[in-house]
């Protein structure tokens, strides 16, 4: 016998739950665990229903399903359900393993199970960015698709890290320096103080300041940022 994949549906709409379960029904390779509408509610279903996977909607009244995935250590896969339109959807693909725009095509699911299929469930999500990703950043109320490659630096900011793009983007982000470093592309982005991390791509030039330190200048950034002497030779390394 077969081990069915153990499936669990996140909205916060009666009817959008409704309409998902009763197409997953139809999935043989499929068994609905539970229902869950609202982040807390869902937090306590994975803990106590530990899914293989979790059809996950974005946009809640209060918060989001990124606030969900913020809050609790998931060993799901995620598949996200949402409105959101198609194209910018695709923004998201380093996050999940798939997303469904509602309402959801019964043939579309189906490629998405297919593919969920052929994945190990035992697997870790692969954390790493690649420099042609685009990545979701929440910024106030707002939501954003920022490109990796776009990034010229980050700041530390108290609890948050402070995004600035070519475009001349300012955005706040709930991610550690720590994770950006672990996630961003290491041989393009570098750390040269203990709160800032730097795309080299965008340098334009260092010079030598006092007491044997270094100042690199950005492109577009108006004022040079210091390098502390401890991160000297690693964009030494980078740059060669």
């Amino acid at each position: 016998m077969i081990k069915k994949i153990k499936a669990l549906i996140v909205d916060d709409e009666e009817l959008a739950r409704s309409d998902l379960h009763a197409l997953l029904s139809n999935i043989p390779s499929i068994e609905i665990v539970g229902e869950a509408n609202d982040v807390k509610t869902a937090i306590e279903a994975i803990e106590k229903l530990n899914p293989d996977v979790v059809f996950l909607d974005i946009q809640f009244p209060r918060e989001t399903g990124f606030d969900l995935l913020e809050k609790i250590n998931i060993k799901a896969k995620i598949i996200f359900v949402t409105a959101f339109d198609k194209y910018a959807i695709r923004a998201f693909e380093i996050n999940a393993l798939d997303y469904l725009i509602k309402p959801v095509d019964p043939e579309r699911l189906a490629l998405s199970i297919e593919r969920l299929e052929n994945t190990d469930l035992s697997e870790k999500k692969q954390s790493g960015f690649n420099y042609t990703d685009s990545i979701f950043i929440e910024h106030g109320n707002n939501f954003f698709f920022v490109k990796v490659n776009s990034i010229i630096l980050i700041n530390a900011a108290a609890a948050y890290t402070e995004i600035i793009t070519s475009k001349g983007q300012k955005l706040l982000a709930h991610k550690s320096m720590k994770e950006w470093e672990s996630r961003l592309p290491q041989n393009t982005f570098v750390r040269i103080h203990r709160s800032t991390i730097i795309n080299i791509d965008f340098i334009e030039k260092m010079d030598k300041w006092f007491n044997y330190s270094f100042r690199v200048y950005l492109k577009t950034i108006d004022k040079p940022i210091s390098i502390s002497r401890r991160y000297i030779a690693a964009i030494r390394e980078r740059m060669t």
